[in-house]
């Protein structure tokens, strides 16, 4: 049997998440609630930009269930991929600029001869 990095999710991982925190899971629910309510941005717009940071983050059950969220509200094929593409570019530029910090380095170091 393979195992995955991932467990499956089920009832009763959900039901021990909740015995062991139950009032911090109340929270983070309302919070969670809150945050992605209509407002100065729309639910579908917020959807789009957790599609992004789930990429980034690289959480398969987020980008999961605000994909699946974002098209109840309407968002199309496009706007979701658009939305990855963004992510993509982001991750891809914040590797280019950390370059600096490699680039100093090298700078600090005598070069060695191969």
């Amino acid at each position: 049997m393979e195992h995955s990095l991932y467990p499956e999710p089920t009832k009763e991982i959900a039901q021990k998440r909740n015995d062991l925190a139950p009032e911090t899971l109340a929270l983070f629910r309302a919070f969670s609630q809150h945050v992605f309510a209509d407002g100065a941005l729309s639910s579908k717009t917020k959807d789009l930009i957790a599609i992004a940071v789930a990429h980034t983050t690289q959480c398969p059950w987020c980008i999961r269930s605000h994909t699946k969220r974002a098209m109840l509200k309407g968002a199309t094929g496009e706007e979701i991929m658009e939305a990855i593409w963004v992510a993509a570019e982001m991750r891809a530029g914040a590797a280019t600029s950390h370059s600096a910090i490699a680039i100093d380095a090298m700078n600090q170091e005598p070069a060695r001869s191969a």
